[in-house]
């Protein structure tokens, strides 16, 4: 055989197999490839949306922290008041208290004072008379005593 007849046998060889190959194992491949393509892209898609809705949630999280955070202030911030009125209304009936305290005992105070000015004119009355009965070394008559005794009070 020459070159020629071997170059074209060689040829339409090829060319069988290329037609082979095209007909029946590049269609599998190529199929196989797309496929791979799909799952590709679909993976691809699924993780772009999982971080859209990561991020929705992060979001979502942090305007309810925010709103934990207000809310936490906002009743730090009432208790406080709460506290500080508490203690106010507790320093007033303290106050009250204390004054009804100190006046009961000023009205005591005031009574026992008449009580011992009292004692004390009967005291100074009798002994006015005692002076009165020693100087005299007389009896003195009951009407003039009781006399002398309330003018005695009355100047005391």
């Amino acid at each position: 055989m020459s070159i020629t007849s071997t170059f074209i046998i060689q040829m339409i060889v090829f060319l069988i197999l290329v037609w082979f190959t095209m007909k029946f194992i590049w269609p599998p491949i190529t199929a196989a490839l797309d496929e791979r393509a799909r799952k590709i892209a679909a993976g691809l898609s699924a993780a772009d949306k999982a971080k859209a809705d990561l991020a929705v949630a992060n979001q979502r999280v942090e305007q309810q922290l925010s709103a934990a955070r207000v809310d936490a202030t906002t009743r730090l911030a009432d208790a406080d008041r709460l506290g500080q009125q508490l203690i106010e209304e507790a320093k007033s009936r303290a106050s009250d208290e204390g004054a009804k305290i100190v006046a009961a005992a000023r009205a005591e105070a005031a009574q026992e004072s008449l009580k011992a000015r009292e004692a004390l004119r009967e005291q100074v009355a009798g002994l006015a008379v005692k002076g009165a009965e020693a100087i005299l070394r007389r009896e003195v008559d009951a009407g003039v005593h009781a006399e002398l005794l309330t003018r005695l009070a009355a100047e005391l």
